[in-house]
């Protein structure tokens, strides 16, 4: 039996390594999971361990009010030394760009254990955009031994770096697995006003226009730019409901609030937890967003999404056409928007696009190339390959 190390601490990460976990309990006779929680984000991340039923083995409670990097950096690493120490597992798993990622990823080499990251391989090749997840991947890939790479375009900027080519696998993005188990037809929201804005949706075919955005690199002018946008189609589009959960940090509500605080057709909401985020999502027209997850969640469920945001890791849906890279000029913003609501036709061009980061079936590769990795399987698993259903 093999011990498996997981280790998470937001809100995106947790969602995208639980089908991971799922998946390596069923397989009790080879793999032992042993949990932990850096808890970077603390009440985001509760919510998603709530969902997927999950307990950490070891919670390390990081977080503390207005920590800077260099303290977050600091924190997990002397407590996931000691929890390493003990643990003694034979292979680490971490997911995508998080300081989580890369302590998690720098404290098993320190210990000399095998790493496997989720999601590797996404690059925009400018050192702080986004900051500082750009920087957390490339220094997680130098130590990596498993690439869990959710796209081909990803693995080819693997190669380009000179990782092995053997230690590469195409798995498609675990966020489609949970995206897809999470998603009801007959969700109920907790949120008055969110139940309120979906009845409108249901009855009246009132459309909604999702927003978010929380990114560093847009905090200050860029989120004044954002928010000074959806004030202008919430004006030029009185039918269409607006929904933007702000995100819970000071310095992205000092923004939002005194521009967009008071619109009638605007619901500024608490951060939602996952299944409620999902499902309305599932109910929303367009998407606005500087989020990289949602980006690969969107195409799953048809829906056009405008990325507020200079560059993206995630070119692949750009390069289908589902999702477009519109930067945060306010004039660009509205523009696009205004384009996808007025014409229908282009609307459905985007709205039709195959998903290139996933078919539901991401963990099982993952897993499969686990077992293949520590030689409990002969066959190297394919790699995953988009296709219309």
């Amino acid at each position: 039996m093999k011990t498996i190390a997981t280790i998470f601490g937001t809100r995106p990460d947790t969602i995208k390594m639980a089908p991971v976990i799922v998946e390596l309990q069923k397989y009790p006779e080879e793999f032992r999971t042993f949990n932990i929680a850096t808890a970077q984000h603390r009440q985001m991340l509760d919510q998603v361990l709530s969902v997927f039923n999950i307990t950490p083995d070891l919670d390390l409670n990081i977080m503390l009010p207005q920590q800077s990097l260099a303290q977050i950096t600091s924190n997990i690493m002397s407590k996931l030394d000691e929890a390493l120490s003990e643990a003694k597992p034979d292979l680490v798993l971490v997911q995508g760009d998080t300081t989580t990622t890369f302590v998690g990823s720098l404290a098993a080499f320190y210990h000399k254990i095998p790493v496997g990251h989720l999601e590797a391989g996404l690059r925009t090749n400018d050192k702080f955009n986004p900051f500082p997840e750009e920087i957390n991947r490339r220094l997680t890939s130098a130590v990596t031994d498993l690439h869990f790479a959710p796209t081909a375009s990803a693995k080819k900027a693997l190669l380009k770096e000179h990782i092995v080519p053997a230690s590469i696998f195409i798995t498609g993005n675990t966020v489609i697995d949970a995206l897809l188990a999470a998603v009801d037809p007959d969700y109920s929201f907790n949120d008055i006003l969110l139940q309120r804005v979906v009845e409108e949706k249901k009855r009246d075919g009132k459309n909604i226009v999702l927003i978010t955005t929380h990114r560093r690199e847009n905090w200050g002018e860029p989120m004044t730019d954002i928010c000074s946008a959806i004030k202008k189609l919430s004006v030029h589009y009185p039918k269409l409901n607006f929904v933007f959960p702000v995100h819970l940090n000071p310095v992205v509500r000092g923004i939002v609030f005194p521009i967009l605080q008071g619109l009638s057709n605007v619901f500024l909401i608490e951060p939602l937890e996952y299944k409620s985020f999902v499902n309305v999502m599932n109910y929303s027209h367009l998407l606005l967003t500087d989020s990289g997850g949602v980006q690969e969640e969107a195409p799953s469920l048809g829906k056009p999404v405008l990325v507020m945001r200079k560059v993206t890791e995630r070119p692949e849906a750009v390069k289908a056409g589902a999702v477009k890279l519109v930067g945060m000029n306010s004039e660009i913003i509205f523009k696009e928007a205004a384009s996808l609501i007025d014409h229908p036709k282009k609307y459905k061009a985007m709205a039709s696009v195959v998903n290139p980061y996933g078919d539901g079936k991401a963990a099982q590769r993952t897993v499969a190339a686990i077992r293949y990795f520590f030689g409990m399987a002969k066959k190297r698993p394919k790699d995953f390959i988009p296709r219309r259903a």
